[in-house]
């Protein structure tokens, strides 16, 4: 697994700024010690992730529940450092960098504990539970030096950079909208995960699971379901919006949107969450289109992706494949827009356009796009060879921010505002 910082930067095609920072000085070591902070499902796929890219290694893994730690061990080696207590890996002068798959209400504490003990950050996206955590993470990102890179692994593939590529090149034309759905009809789908039968208090810290949150009495569902639930996440839209949001802001260049309006409700799974199960919001942004996105799920018979539409033609962006769909040529005779002129009067308006031919009707193209890295590995990259993040706190911070505005809007019934500059939100 060892890889030398030389051969990881002759592998790398592009180096990406971080707006406001210096880049990080690059290792003096050839491999990255990590600690998993949170080993759930999420953080499950994440171990298997970075075990696959050259130069990253697992030495410690962190978690509420006996049975994730368990598992963690059986990933990586029955030797690691192991602990309910997270702050026991960030003490571990061994550890290079951490990873975060908690609970989105851990998000921001877990972030700024783990820069002050020295470490790169990693944290699943949502990066914030709330737009007021984003501030505070960007600034101490970069009073730290440290590598922080969120994780929407969207943003820095090879996909998303080709379809960036052909809207700057105006392949498009001008770009008005952009629709972005996710349909999923499972309990699988809906969070309605599977509760382990040892789950108890003595097998979970329950109090170190609610942190600031709401106090309660212990029940499974809620630690292995938090995302039903406002106090621990941000609901569909910060599990599932933010995937298509991040991508979006990358297509685009854009930064953040200006308003949103909200509708939703929980129509299917009525299982005592709080959290909608069918939301669809309309953005603004300023750049001058508009962004609509929605979740259900209660329907999985729509695909999912992002549809870019400009006068011109649209861009489908679906899994791995790109497709080009160029707007239809029409002709300049108005057969219907005149029907309401006297024959003598028509005849001689369409005497004009007499020569044109009815124009061809282009196909839908498939663009090719070869396979890039992953996102985990310019995490790994960026630490080796001093690059700076490929997906940072402000951008981690702005996909965030469009969600909760999203959220704000819906749970308060109206517009809602927000002031990039200030990250202030009028609702």
């Amino acid at each position: 697994m060892a890889v030398t910082r030389r051969s990881l930067l002759a592998s790398s095609a592009t180096v990406f700024s971080l707006v406001g920072a210096p880049p990080p000085a690059a290792s003096t070591k050839d491999s990255v010690t990590l600690g998993f902070i949170g080993s759930g499902i999420r953080g499950k796929q994440l171990i298997d992730e970075f075990k696959a890219v050259p130069g990253a290694r697992g030495i410690a893994v962190a978690d509420l529940y006996d049975g994730c730690i368990e598992r963690a061990k059986e990933q990586l080696d029955d030797k690691i450092q192991s602990s309910k207590d997270y702050r026991r890996i960030l003490d571990n002068k061994d550890i290079d960098a951490v990873v975060i798959a908690t609970p989105d209400h851990w998000h921001e504490r877990i972030t700024l504990d783990a820069l002050a003990a020295g470490k790169h950050v990693y944290v699943e996206k949502p990066m914030t539970w709330s737009i007021s955590e984003g501030p505070r993470i960007i600034a101490a990102a970069k009073a730290s030096g440290k590598v922080l890179q969120v994780g929407s692994q969207a943003k820095t593939s090879a996909l998303t950079a080709k379809a960036k590529e052909l809207v700057a090149a105006g392949e498009l034309g001008k770009v008005n909208m952009i629709r972005m759905g996710n349909h999923r009809n499972n309990a699988e789908g809906a969070w309605v995960y599977p509760i382990p039968p040892d789950a108890s208090e003595k097998t979970i810290d329950w109090p170190k699971f609610l942190g600031k949150a709401t106090k309660r009495p212990f029940d499974p569902k809620f630690f292995f379901r938090w995302r039903c639930w406002w106090d621990f996440s941000a609901g569909v839209a910060g599990d599932l919006f933010v995937h298509q949001l991040t991508q979006m802001h990358e297509v685009m260049g854009a930064k953040a949107p200006q308003s949103a309006v909200s509708q939703g409700g929980i129509f299917r799974w009525k299982d005592g969450r709080t959290v909608p199960d069918i939301m669809n919001s309309l953005l603004q942004y300023p750049e001058g289109f508009l962004v609509d996105v929605y979740v259900t799920q209660a329907n999985s018979y729509a695909p999912r992706g992002i549809l870019i539409m400009g006068d011109k033609a649209t861009l489908q962006v679906e899994g791995n494949r790109l497709t080009l769909i160029p707007e239809p040529k029409e002709n300049e005779a108005q057969f219907y827009g005149s029907a309401n002129f006297p024959k003598r009067l028509r005849d001689e308006y369409l005497a004009k356009f007499a020569n044109e031919t009815r124009p061809e009707r282009v196909a839908p193209k498939e663009i090719p796009v070869e396979r890039g890295q992953t996102h985990n590995w310019h995490f790994i990259d960026s630490i080796l060879n001093g690059k700076p993040s490929r997906e940072n706190a402000e951008e981690g911070h702005y996909a965030a921010a469009a969600a909760h505005l999203c959220n704000i809007a819906y749970r308060k019934g109206t517009k809602a505002t927000f002031d990039p500059v200030s990250s202030k939100v009028r609702a």
